[in-house]
């Protein structure tokens, strides 16, 4: 197995960015992401890592960029070593599997959500006041249950430690101009919707997802990550029963851990179990095998 990596240490690359779970370097035309084991909760990160759950988030974004190259183009150029400049090679021990080479693109400040399925913070805004952030929906709907459309919600990017908010498409519009929110919002459903149908024939219903898009050269581009267990809820389709939180792929059976803990949501987080950082880490590979296979 391969040891597990919180964070790199790569001292002849210029560092940029250090975030929840990447970690960048600037290598002049282009960047290059590492994608660590570090975990968060609740915008809180872990102090374990989680077995080769790095691996297993690029592997997943490289699948998924190279499926949707039609709908629209993504920053992915390498994600071999050897595809590397001669400089990151040195580092090849913390680089292999879990790093891409990426094109430099200027992100929106909006976070694309996209949403399949009433859960989370949706179904949380459903109970109190009948809508799934500011869209009104159907009475009588219950915890886990599909959506009548597949419904676009962006968010702000709030910055490490801070928490996301829920904006509606007119706030985004203004921040990002019409005509790239509406251009957002019909990529990122056209991508949600290819990746549904794809991953429910490998037995996975994405229940909802998160995008990042950027604009290099004027041309709007997919960025960050793709479809992932972190950036996506993941359900085995043959366990699905709305009406209650559902089993995942994804980090939400450490969500689910945690809240059972008298613990404030806010760091230091406390310290995970040793069953628990594995039970994750099998999760995550798992939602691999099954979409790649």
């Amino acid at each position: 197995m391969t040891p597990i990596i919180t964070q790199t240490d790569c001292p002849e690359l210029k560092l940029v960015a250090r975030g929840k779970v990447r970690d960048i370097y600037d290598l002049g035309e282009h960047l290059l992401i590492v994608t660590t084991d570090r975990i968060s909760a609740f915008d809180v990160i872990m102090n374990e890592g989680i077995p080769q759950k790095g691996f297993v988030l690029t592997q997943i974004s490289k699948f998924w960029f190279n499926q949707m190259t039609d709908l629209i183009p993504n920053h992915l150029v390498a994600t071999e070593v050897d595809d590397f400049p001669a400089i990151t090679h040195r580092y090849r021990d913390q680089l292999n599997g879990r790093s891409m080479l990426a094109k430099k693109a200027s992100p929106l400040p909006v976070e694309c959500i996209v949403r399949g399925y009433l859960s989370g913070s949706g179904w949380k805004e459903y109970q109190q006041i009948g809508s799934l952030c500011g869209i009104p929906l159907p009475v009588g709907l219950v915890q886990s249950d599909k959506l009548p459309e597949t419904l676009f919600t962006p968010s702000t990017k709030a910055e490490l430690g801070q928490h996301d908010e829920n904006i509606n498409f007119e706030q985004a519009a203004e921040l990002c101009g019409r005509e790239i929110a509406e251009q957002v919002s019909r990529t990122s459903i056209a991508i949600y919707e290819r990746a549904r149908q794809m991953a429910d024939a490998k037995g996975i219903i994405i229940a909802d997802t998160k995008f990042e898009f950027g604009l290099k050269d004027g041309q709007l581009i997919w960025i960050d990550e793709a479809l992932t267990p972190d950036s996506s809820r993941f359900w085995p389709k043959d366990l699905y029963a709305p009406g209650s939180s559902q089993p995942s792929f994804d980090k939400q059976f450490l969500r689910d851990y945690l809240e059972t803990l008298d613990w404030g949501k806010q760091a230091p987080p406390p310290p995970l179990p040793a069953e628990i950082v594995r039970k994750t880490g099998e999760k995550y590979l798992e939602a691999l095998t099954r979409l790649t296979s």
